[in-house]
């Protein structure tokens, strides 16, 4: 599993078309087919582990939880940080509290986020 961040500092700001105070940070860009979808995991809700059919990127829109990955590992997740699994990744993920999140999937699939080390593990 690899961590990226899309929180604002790691953004741009937009000037264009008299736009302010307007931050863009960039998610993916991808020629093929993908499918987005959005989570609503409620308190203590947990999607249970199974493997990643292709790439798939999970973004953390509000709220808080936990990740696991290959390595069995629970790491904390917030609001503007993103997990990304490759195929047949067995991964899982949950919240104590609830949190909503976008998911991304497609083959070929690779963030153009800023990834960061993660060293927020739940022990």
């Amino acid at each position: 599993m690899r961590i990226f961040s899309f929180e604002k500092q790691f953004g741009r700001e937009i000037t264009n078309f008299n736009s302010k105070q307007s931050i863009f940070s960039r998610i993916i860009q991808h020629n093929k087919p993908v499918q987005i979808g959005c989570f609503y995991i409620g308190a203590e809700g947990i999607i249970g582990s199974h493997p990643a059919t292709v790439n798939q990127l999970f973004l953390v829109l509000n709220g808080q939880g936990w990740v696991k990955g290959k390595e069995g590992i629970k790491y904390h997740i917030q609001s503007g940080k993103a997990a990304y699994w490759v195929p047949r990744e067995e991964h899982e993920s949950g919240s104590e509290h609830g949190m909503t999140v976008i998911v991304i999937e497609g083959e070929d699939l690779e963030p153009l986020m800023n990834e960061v080390e993660w060293s927020n593990k739940i022990i």
